[in-house]
């Protein structure tokens, strides 16, 4: 199930850019990194939220589908190995626009409605999907679990709360671009 892309309210706008200043600031992770799917989701005990291929193959593979998963079929710029392509699109409820190191409101509006849904959605994301991380934490209930790569590390896992929704707001106030529509479109 695909939306439906004539409708005008969904044009999928350009809102914040990445300066090239914070790039080295988002390399650092915000949570702990794990190797083991199992293990990390011995800490999940409320909604997930993966973000990227390579990390919701491995949480699908080990028994658990994320509540939202978005991914793009990519890995370290490059196309995923076709196991993990199929394993991870078996599922997709919905696409989004969203070009490299920006987020459009495309994305964001998705984000927000996939939360809504009472099963499973996965998100497939024409362009990138790595800063979708930030607003992820945003929107993502207290208690949450937002699981992102670290490349060639392992999965980041930041347990949402009202402390790592400062940071991460104090990160997106940096990026350039339209502030007052993201945040109108984040807070609906």
């Amino acid at each position: 199930m695909t939306r439906d892309d004539s409708d005008p309210d969904r044009a999928d706008e350009q809102l914040l850019v990445l300066p090239d200043e914070l790039r080295h600031e988002l390399k650092e992770p915000m949570g702990p990194i794990e190797t083991d799917a199992d293990v990390l989701l011995e800490d999940v005990s409320g909604p997930l939220i993966a973000v990227g291929d390579v990390v919701t193959y491995h949480i699908v593979r080990a028994g658990r589908d994320p509540d939202v998963a978005l991914v793009d079929e990519r890995t370290k710029r490059q196309l995923v190995e076709a196991e993990i392509r199929e394993t991870v699109t078996e599922r997709v409820n919905v696409e989004a626009r969203n070009p490299p190191a920006e987020l459009t409101s495309d994305v964001l509006e998705t984000l927000r409605e996939s939360l809504e849904r009472e099963e499973p959605t996965t998100v497939l994301v024409d362009g990138e999907e790595d800063l979708v991380v930030l607003p992820a934490i945003m929107v993502a209930p207290d208690g949450a679990s937002v699981v992102y790569g670290q490349p060639d590390e392992g999965m980041v896992h930041v347990v949402v709360d009202d402390e790592v929704r400062r940071e991460v707001r104090a990160l997106l106030e940096r990026f350039e671009g339209d502030q007052e529509r993201f945040w109108e479109l984040l807070e609906e």
